[in-house]
């Protein structure tokens, strides 16, 4: 049972060392290839941890060699379009102008509950709202609304509005980023001016978000 324990615990090291050396993202982003790559390693990591009789480099060597194809396959999709769109697929418009183009939605076998369901991911939940719709190489669907359909920005009102970039998280559950106030261009002291000005303490703050010295939001820790 030790001998279990033990290879699991370094063979979650190892895959979890394995993703981030592929750089990937969630399930739901992953292109076809690294889809592969993803359920094979799975697969393998598995074996010896069911059979002890089964030697750990066999887990470990086709690991690391799945994950040397993906990078090498990657760098080359970098630099060669067509081997790119040969692994990875190209993007298919199914709404253009407002019209759904149903000879390439068989083409993806994708059903008309597909599109409604990838639309309401989007917020949107009628059809004449969406001038344009691309299925992505991932499976997602980008969708592009008509311009009746668009919020009002300042832009439309011709309101002059100053762009900023969004609150970052500068404390959570206690801990202070040293690397957020740094992008803020703020220190320390002025977190304890605005901590004690608030009358608690870093330790009692749940979440703390900031879009500069004079503009941020203090959620303090609920008592038990």
């Amino acid at each position: 049972m030790l001998i279990v324990i033990i290879r699991a615990f370094i063979l979650y090291f190892v895959i979890i060392l394995a993703v981030r050396l592929m750089g990937k993202r969630q399930i739901g982003e992953l292109q076809p290839s690294e889809l592969v790559v993803t359920l094979l390693l799975s697969n393998i990591a598995t074996l010896p941890v069911e059979d002890i009789s089964i030697p750990m480099t066999m887990g470990l060597v086709p690991i690391f060699t799945l994950v040397s194809i993906d990078v090498i396959v990657s760098c080359l999709t970098l630099r060669f379009r067509g081997l790119r769109r040969a692994v990875s697929g190209s993007a298919k418009i199914i709404i253009s102008g407002g019209k759904i183009d149903q000879h390439v939605m068989r083409e993806l076998r994708f059903t008309t509950d597909d599109l409604m369901a990838a639309l309401r991911s989007q917020q949107i939940f009628d059809l004449n709202e969406v001038q344009l719709a691309v299925a992505e190489t991932t499976g997602t669907i980008s969708v592009y609304p008509k311009k009746s359909a668009q919020p009002v920005t300042c832009e439309d009102m011709s309101i002059k509005c100053e762009n900023t970039d969004p609150p970052v998280m500068v404390i959570a559950d206690g801990e202070v980023s040293k690397a957020a106030l740094r992008y803020l261009d703020l220190d320390e002291k002025w977190l304890d001016s605005v901590i004690k000005a608030k009358g608690t303490t870093v330790e009692n703050v749940f979440i703390m978000t900031a879009e500069n010295g004079s503009t941020y939001t203090i959620i303090e820790r609920e008592k038990n």
